[in-house]
């Protein structure tokens, strides 16, 4: 997640150069085609200013579901950090007998590790972050699982039932805990949804063809009227086209490892911190620390 209200110089040619260039050159070998190979072709700006406008409105469209999909995840997870904090307290308070420490202190550890599961399946990586918070014999169980963090809810509600067939809690305080549990899979469920739901290729393509098309159109039809300057017009408006589409990109899919997606390194790890510090632990790690001059957080 950005960090700085404001983009450095620095970062910000690091994003565009490429592109950059690649306009340029494009501008310049239509304006070379224009004036040297079809001098006697003409088109009207009225054409690339129509383009134009229907061009605005397909990258306003994909910026807005991008944005919604990205802020649906803030809040989600964000629901994660408030249901997670409740989940230790109810463990620890409604779980009152001497004899019943260890299993209170085994949930919410196993609790930590599905954040952690869940965090590794969202971005798709080997993080086998998550086995320090389960004992040995569950490692083992929930491995076989296709969906692990899934399992490991699975785990926390035979915990849960034991709880309540032993006369641990009572059926207020069962249900309590049973519902934090479905929030947890609602949360898990939905972030998947997010997750592994495609925003459509084609739509994603062509709007991307026709910032091209409409760069290039432009340069065109003011070359007559304004020399080789044409070729920095048609630049900076497929600059601008090509930057607003880019920031509707950078945020379709929130959970991936890069910098405008949700830090879920930072989210994970705050309420790690949240849970040990409720248990009393001696060895709480550190917050994550921003990136790259505090831009960013992942």
């Amino acid at each position: 997640m950005l960090l700085k209200p404001n983009l450095s110089l620095y970062r910000f040619f690091v994003i565009t150069w490429r592109i950059d260039i690649l306009m340029l050159c494009l501008c310049g070998i239509v304006y070379f085609v224009d004036t040297k190979l079809l001098p006697g072709l003409h088109i009207p700006v009225a054409l690339a200013t129509l383009m134009g406008t229907a061009l605005a409105f397909f990258i306003a469209f994909n910026n807005n579901q991008a944005y919604d999909r990205w802020w649906e995840a803030r809040i989600i997870w964000g629901g994660l950090v408030n249901d997670s904090r409740s989940w230790s307290r109810s463990i620890l308070q409604y779980v009152q007998k001497d004899r019943d420490k260890e299993i209170q202190r085994r949930m919410i550890l196993r609790h930590i590790g599905f954040l952690y599961a869940l965090k590794a399946s969202l971005r798709r990586t080997n993080d086998n972050q998550y086995k320090k918070f389960l004992p040995d014999d569950e490692v083992e169980r929930v491995a076989s699982y296709s969906n692990i963090p899934n399992a490991i809810i699975d785990e926390q509600a035979a915990d849960l039932r034991r709880l309540y067939d032993q006369q641990m809690i009572d059926g207020y305080r069962f249900l309590g805990l049973d519902g934090l549990l479905k929030n947890f899979c609602e949360g898990m469920g939905k972030s998947e949804r997010i997750n592994n739901t495609v925003f459509p290729t084609t739509y994603i393509y062509f709007t991307r063809l026709f910032i091209w098309l409409l760069m290039l159109i432009l340069t065109m039809a003011i070359s007559e009227e304004v020399g080789p300057a044409a070729i920095f017009f048609g630049w900076a408006i497929g600059f601008v086209f090509h930057i607003s589409h880019l920031n509707g990109m950078n945020i379709i899919n929130p959970f991936e490892l890069k910098a405008p997606a949700i830090p879920l390194d930072s989210i994970t790890r705050t309420i790690e911190i949240n849970l040990l510090q409720a248990l009393q632990e001696k060895d709480i790690p550190a917050p994550v620390q921003p990136a790259h001059n505090n831009e960013y957080i992942l």
